[in-house]
């Protein structure tokens, strides 16, 4: 019974043990990265973006085609209320969009070490944090979207900037959840440097915290400075909801998100809706 038990810490150690060598590639691009000028590390997130753009060109083409072809069938098919069509094009968009996922997954992972070490610098630079080893570990398994235990004081704010940053790269949007309205606003903010350092926005959703606040929403922007008196928040703009899920990186909390699905779906018009297709989270 021991030995059956025994084997889930094997499984945990063969996982970790698999990465290790992308940790090593990371720390070798470290003195590279801190040579460049701050001008030279935000323009790196430019170069990411046009090289996955270079690689889906070339590798997606036909699954985007297909996609487009096949939600337009949809559609067709949704209007003349034809159920079994309606069925067969959903599974084979479902189909598709996995096969879409799969590829850009592999794009990513391409880039995975100099994003992560971009972003360790950054850190560096503007937050005076240094990503550990055992912090890239961990961005890399949420990064493939499995779960990284860490004990408090151990870095997870830290660690989630590296797979929203990488997962930004794709122009989609990538959301942390928190577990409530102080994290939300907390977390985007102090780690808003790191992500301005790289070109990339951030956002915050949270609930109502005074009567003249609708669906509150705040841009990191250090060249905002709030007028309100002993705001703690001296470099949130205030923004429309729509906007924070326009942000490449959004924060906020799962009730937030909830209730904004739910109240996109019982509005009239589509262009009154604040969310876009979900990504990464």
């Amino acid at each position: 019974m021991f030995k059956f038990f025994s084997s889930f810490g094997d499984s945990n150690e063969k996982e970790i043990r698999a990465l290790e060598p992308l940790v090593d590639k990371i720390n070798q691009l470290e003195n590279s990265f801190t040579t460049l000028s701050d001008e030279a590390l935000k323009a790196k997130t430019i170069e990411f973006r046009a090289r996955l753009k270079n690689t889906f060109e070339t590798t997606t083409a036909g699954i985007q085609e297909d996609i487009t072809s096949t939600t337009a069938e949809l559609a067709e098919a949704q209007k003349i209320a034809d159920n079994s069509k309606q069925s067969r094009l959903k599974a084979k968009l479902e189909s598709l969009n996995k096969d879409l996922s799969a590829k850009e997954n592999t794009a990513l992972n391409g880039i995975l070490p100099e994003a992560f070490a971009a972003v360790r610098e950054a850190s560096r630079r503007t937050i005076g944090l240094r990503h550990y080893d055992v912090q890239l570990i961990g961005g890399m398994v949420l990064h493939h979207g499995k779960i990284a235990e860490m004990r408090t004081g151990e870095g997870k704010t830290l660690v989630a900037t590296l797979p929203l940053y990488l997962n930004s790269l794709l122009g989609k949007g990538a959301h942390l959840v928190t577990v409530n309205d102080y994290l939300a606003r907390r977390d985007a903010y102090w780690m808003g440097p790191v992500y301005h350092a790289l070109g990339v926005s951030v956002s915050s959703i949270y609930p109502m915290q005074t009567p003249t606040e609708e669906l509150p929403s705040r841009l990191f922007d250090p060249d905002y400075t709030s007028e309100i008196p002993g705001d703690p928040w001296t470099h949130f703009r205030p923004i429309s909801r729509q906007e924070a899920y326009k942000a490449d990186i959004t924060y906020g909390t799962s009730t937030e998100f909830g209730f904004d699905y739910l109240r996109d779906n019982l509005r009239p018009d589509l262009a009154q809706c604040v969310q876009r297709d979900m990504n990464y989270a």
